[in-house]
């Protein structure tokens, strides 16, 4: 798979996001993305209780873990490479978690503003 250009919503080199727990589409720590990358993973985000709430109840519980996918369940405060239409649906609905902005990639804006982001970012200086 080859990875798009590893830039953030900000046009400078992409951050990464977290390696405890791994995150991204590649399990590389970042929110890197591709062709592949059908639910365009590339939002980092610290999450909350209430968002792991809301995407239980919308579909995708991302609080149990699933060691046959070696997947450790996720806890409010973990960093997460998030879908973006995901935050989107979240950020509708009143309850996206905050963002970081210098790790979120430049895909993310196919699905979402960059104000929107803005108003939850968390590495706004």
């Amino acid at each position: 798979m080859k990875q798009d250009t590893s830039l953030n919503v900000l046009g400078e080199t992409l951050a990464p996001c977290s390696s405890q727990p791994l995150t991204g589409f590649f399990r590389d720590g970042c929110c890197n993305t591709s062709e592949e990358d059908r639910g365009s993973h590339t939002v980092c985000v610290e999450l909350t209780a209430e968002f792991l709430a809301f995407s239980q109840t919308s579909g995708n519980d991302l609080s149990t873990p699933r060691p046959e996918f070696g997947f450790p369940g996720l806890k409010p405060g973990n960093r997460w490479c998030l879908c973006a239409p995901r935050w989107q649906e979240a950020f509708v609905a009143g309850c996206a978690p905050r963002v970081f902005l210098l790790a979120t990639h430049l895909g993310a804006l196919k699905h979402v503003t960059l104000p929107a982001l803005k108003q939850h970012a968390l590495d706004l200086t």
